[in-house]
């Protein structure tokens, strides 16, 4: 199992929070396509150009996405590997709750067998 308060413990915090939220987990799925502007990526959503901005910051500072402006144009790109970092340790989870389930069924079909 991960170690709980490791090193990276304040990065993985900043991730699961920039993806707790449904707008940021469509940028992040709008940036799997390929680069856009943060014009273009606010334009499916229904509020004001600076709300949206904070939710490009927070993405930013948890290092899922990079910003670099060009004139009056803020280009996003996703980060993938920050985001592939998020799922390493989801499936250190994932691994060991499988196991036990596998066990479990093994545990299940034993006992079906001797009834």
């Amino acid at each position: 199992m991960p170690n709980i308060r490791s090193p990276d413990s304040t990065a993985l915090d900043r991730g699961f929070h920039a993806l707790a939220d449904a707008t940021r987990r469509g940028v992040i799925a709008r940036l799997a396509q390929g680069e856009a502007s943060v014009a273009d990526l606010a334009a499916p959503y229904d509020m004001a150009l600076p709300s949206f901005l904070q939710h490009v910051r927070v993405l930013e500072e948890a290092g899922l996405i990079s910003t670099v402006k060009t004139g009056r144009v803020r280009t996003c790109r996703l980060e993938a590997e920050r985001l592939a970092a998020l799922n390493r340790w989801i499936a250190e989870y994932e691994a060991g709750w499988a196991a036990r389930l596998d066990r479990l069924g093994d545990i299940l079909d034993r006992k079906g067998d001797t009834q």
